[in-house]
């Protein structure tokens, strides 16, 4: 690994740290960072492990401030995401807001580190950031289209399904096998979970219909009640 000088960290604690944040996080998301030793990180900085771990006592400390650092970018990205459909068919703005959030968390790994490549602990810790970076977040808006009339299912529900269907994609194979971007794939998710992936053959067939034969609350009271 090609060593490189960085001139930056003599210029202060606070800034040292962020330069060997800033460095982690290039070597610990490429892919295979499971091997990246902190003798590669200290090589790549061209500085002595004692001065890394004067800032971070041990490579987890410093991979949760790394994280912390991507996270940071994900949630500016979902915001301006946010912002930029401001205004726009409620469809649309779920669309980039998934398409934002799945290109993001592709970028930094999540899934795999979800599933456990990085630890048990780190697995946790980014379980977590995820939900409240992204899954909050979807969730208030699958909440606002219900409010609205938009969404007549549960918006537990659908937002359970593209949960599953987010994380999926990341570690699939699929966007190979069909030759699409992963992107096309989250906007046919997307379109799935908001408008049904059957088209009726019956054109009379509308939502008041297919409502009616969906199972509710109260008739679920009604069946197991005595």
């Amino acid at each position: 690994m090609e060593t490189k000088s960085v001139s930056k960290v003599s210029e202060g604690d606070g800034q040292r740290a962020d330069v060997i944040v800033e460095a982690a996080g290039r070597l610990f998301f490429a892919p295979g960072f499971a091997r990246v030793s902190m003798d590669d990180l200290a090589r790549e900085l061209g500085m002595s492990k004692k001065t890394i771990y004067r800032h971070f006592p041990d490579r987890r400390s410093l991979l949760a401030a790394a994280l912390d650092r991507q996270f940071a970018a994900v949630e500016r990205t979902l915001v301006a995401a946010a912002e930029d459909a401001e205004g726009q068919p409620f469809g649309v703005r779920v669309q980039r807001f998934l398409i934002a959030a799945g290109s993001e968390l592709g970028r930094i790994g999540a899934a795999q580190l979800a599933t456990g490549r990085g630890g048990a602990m780190l697995r946790q810790y980014v379980e977590q950031r995820v939900d409240a970076v992204v899954y909050r977040r979807l969730d208030e808006l699958f909440r606002d289209g219900h409010r609205r009339g938009l969404l007549p299912a549960p918006p537990e529900l659908l937002s359970e399904i593209t949960r599953g269907a987010l994380e999926r994609l990341l570690t699939s194979q699929l966007p190979r096998e069909l030759d699409w971007t992963s992107a096309d794939l989250l906007r046919a998710t997307v379109d799935t979970v908001l408008y049904g992936a059957i088209r009726s053959a019956h054109p009379g067939i509308d939502d008041e219909q297919l409502r009616a034969v969906m199972p509710t609350a109260r008739d679920d009271e009604q069946e197991v009640g005595p």
